[in-house]
């Protein structure tokens, strides 16, 4: 894909997860992999309401390259590409169930997703918690680099999502499929229900890693 249409595929992607409501204000950050750095959402932009020419474009060692200042978060998005090779796109979002997730004392740092649906298990994989830290501090990237590719998506303490992709499509599907399972087990919380077994959940990324 031309750099051109990635630009109006990111402006398509984020309005709509603008409009569904995944993000609101200024809230959120998107970037995607070109063949001599990335493009990301610039600093205060509006995800439903993006210029394609006025994304941000940060070369292949960190600098700002072209566009509109880039999200003071990019170090998050760094971090991932960097310990993931195969990642294409990163999404961050402050989707409201996923955010509430990861609020919760009681949530498990390590696993904080449970296996209640197949596609969560296929399209997200392993959620970790990351400790709380103030947004646009450096450290968020630092943790992320810490775990050295074993996860591709992340909740921020008190904070939000971060999801990995292979491409823009696929990471903003995950981050949705991340935050309508937070949104049933939110629903469920209280309720007894039923989880996927362990064999189960091993036969779902057997196939996961075949696709």
């Amino acid at each position: 894909m031309s750099e051109a249409k990635l630009r109006e595929e990111m402006v398509m992607l984020s309005q709509s997860l603008f409009e569904r409501g995944y993000s609101v204000g200024s809230a959120g950050n998107i970037s995607a992999a070109v063949d001599d750095g990335l493009l990301i959402t610039p600093t205060n932009s509006c995800l439903g309401f993006l210029d394609p020419a006025r994304i941000s474009k940060i070369d292949v060692e960190g600098n700002h390259v072209a566009g509109d200042k880039p999200s003071k978060e990019i170090f998050l998005h760094r971090a991932f590409y960097k310990t993931r090779p195969n990642t294409g796109a990163v999404v961050h979002l402050h989707s409201t169930y996923a955010t509430a997730i990861s609020c919760l004392s009681s949530t498990d740092p390590d696993d904080c997703i449970e296996p209640i649906t197949p596609y969560v298990v296929m399209r997200v994989g392993t959620v970790k918690i990351l400790p709380y830290v103030p947004p646009g501090d450096p450290a968020m990237g630092e943790m992320i680099v810490a775990l050295k590719g074993s996860v591709n998506a992340v909740l921020l303490a008190n904070h939000g999502p971060v999801v990995a992709g292979p491409d823009l499509r696929s990471a903003v599907f995950a981050a949705e499929e991340l935050e309508e399972t937070c949104k049933i087990l939110m629903i469920l919380k209280g309720q007894p229900y039923r989880l996927l077994s362990e064999e189960q959940v091993q036969e779902l990324n057997a196939r996961r890693y075949l696709t």
